[in-house]
């Protein structure tokens, strides 16, 4: 799974603000499912508040998650420009808040501020190279490597804490959940996480970060 927050991107965070300013708020419940694989991309939409998840789902139903979206994220971007096919769902994990952006909508802002151009096009370009990076990784990396390297892509709330169950996180680095309780088993013995409701606590988040660097 990648997760490409705006630091990492080195974008302003309220790069997309223009893009919600006096907009129509979409509100939805957990479990909402916001648009399906395979289904003409109308829209993207600017995440105002919440969580999604987006997946991709073969044909005899098993899943692969792409990416946990977070408050502040574009999603749903790549297929609206290139005028294809949805290549992946999404759904919501907590109560959201969304901007439905069409074409004329963008087309607007842009004239309007041509830098959000430039910043489009770098937020679909980092896109392209952290999944490519994300199938290296399924491909080569052990699954405590892959464990640790999800724990911390993820944005931590207060005291450290990172909100994903274990579950989650199996489907999203394609290993078995009774591998991830094993690796966190391992990793919580080390005094490196606990695990709490929903969530896991980094208590040692620099050796988390000492371990990916070091394999």
């Amino acid at each position: 799974m990648y997760n490409s927050s705006m630091r990492e991107l080195d974008l302003p965070a309220d790069i997309w603000k223009s893009l919600a300013d006096r907009r129509s708020v979409v509100r939805c419940s957990p479990g909402y499912l916001i648009y399906l694989q395979d289904t003409e991309a109308t829209c993207f939409y600017y995440l105002k508040k919440g969580r999604v998840k987006s997946f991709i789902q073969s044909e005899d139903g098993a899943e692969r998650v792409l990416n946990i979206y977070e408050r502040g994220s574009l999603f749903g971007e790549a297929s609206f420009f290139d005028e294809l096919p949805r290549v992946s769902s999404a759904i919501a994990l907590t109560d959201c808040e969304m901007i439905p952006i069409d074409r004329e909508m963008v087309c607007a802002e842009i004239a309007r501020d041509p830098a959000l151009a430039l910043a489009m096009l770098k937020y679909l370009a980092r896109t392209v190279r952290l999944l490519s990076a994300h199938v290296d990784d399924m491909a080569f990396r052990p699954a405590d490597w892959r464990v640790a390297r999800h724990l911390l892509s993820l944005s931590p709330a207060a005291g450290g804490a990172v909100p994903c169950t274990q579950d989650e996180i199996a489907s999203s680095i394609s290993v078995s959940r009774v591998t991830v309780s094993r690796v966190l088993q391992e990793f919580t013995r080390r005094g490196w996480v606990r695990t709490g409701y929903r969530s896991v606590i980094l208590t040692d988040r620099g050796a988390l970060e000492d371990f990916c660097s070091a394999e």
